[in-house]
């Protein structure tokens, strides 16, 4: 009884931090639009990686952590290659062609997508009521954004489905390595050893003149680069080894109504009733997902 409890209470814990990931991570996409306004994107990529890997090299230092061994390092720089290169880079190419909102229709099923990801990379077996409740929250995610009219294929498409996929890889070998690791460490030296790279061709991409480009898109890029890139994976991973990745992934299908609402407050857009119907629906679900039983473990 006590280890069946202890096991929920860490599926709890879990989820919340997830939840708070999500909370920082919903700012993304309003955030690297406002930053690509007036930053090229691939700028923007490796400067903000840049950035956080020099925080992130501080971090470490100061809390005097070890290098890890050599197969960690491999796994890591994964996870590296996912979340700090190709993740932040399709989206950002995606964010100077489409809208944010546009964005959130991809998006939206990059649960269902950390889910596949987490039980091929993790060995999570989940039951059948899991499976169901990720694809109804899916459906309601997208159906949700769609409800407004998009249509057709957007040229930046292609690069949000390779974002989808990327930030999947990435989350489900970020919570492998949570596993045994702090979250906030694994993050910390993808960031890291990502700077070999990062650093010096954010230098060459770097605009002309930094006055010239409006204070907006500091501000968004600012805010990828600290908030995005770094701390919001501080929640995040520690909360994927607790949940387990492919539950606390299907948190992220609160995600699109997290980017409306910081829109709405940086664009004055209003969210109406639908959307807060539709957001709860969601809460339902994730809950329902959160609590399916009936064979979840990990086999490796």
């Amino acid at each position: 009884m006590d280890r069946a409890y202890s096991a929920g209470r860490d599926v709890w814990l879990g989820l919340g931090l997830g939840f708070v990931g999500v909370v920082i991570f919903g700012g993304t996409l309003p955030f690297t639009r406002l930053a690509v306004a007036g930053l090229d994107p691939w700028f923007v990529t490796t400067g903000r990686a840049a950035l956080a890997g020099l925080v992130a090299l501080g971090v470490l230092a100061a809390t005097r952590r070890r290098l890890p061994s050599p197969a960690v390092l491999g796994r890591v720089a994964l996870a590296s290659l996912a979340l700090v290169g190709a993740f932040p880079a399709t989206m950002a190419i995606a964010m100077t062609s489409v809208e944010a909102s546009h964005g959130g229709v991809v998006l939206g099923v990059l649960p269902l997508a950390t889910a596949i990801a987490g039980a091929l990379l993790g060995g999570e077996r989940l039951p059948a009521g899991f499976w169901a409740s990720a694809l109804l929250g899916a459906a309601i995610v997208v159906g949700f954004a769609l409800r407004d009219g998009v249509s057709g294929l957007a040229a930046g498409d292609a690069y949000l489905v390779l974002s989808v996929a990327s930030a999947a890889f990435g989350y489900a070998v970020s919570g492998v390595l949570a596993r045994t690791m702090p979250g906030w460490e694994v993050i910390s030296w993808a960031l890291v050893i990502a700077l070999p790279v990062t650093i010096p061709t954010a230098l060459v991409l770097a605009p002309a003149d930094l006055a010239a480009v409006p204070d907006a898109s500091w501000v968004g890029f600012a805010y990828v680069t600290l908030m995005s890139q770094y701390l919001g994976f501080f929640a995040w991973n520690a909360g994927l080894p607790l949940g387990g990745v492919a539950r606390v992934g299907q948190v992220q299908l609160l995600q699109i109504f997290v980017t409306l609402g910081i829109a709405a407050f940086l664009n004055d857009e209003r969210v109406g009733a639908t959307t807060w119907a539709a957001a709860a629906a969601v809460v339902a679900v994730v809950v329902a997902a959160a609590r399916a039983r009936g064979g979840m473990r990990a086999t490796r």
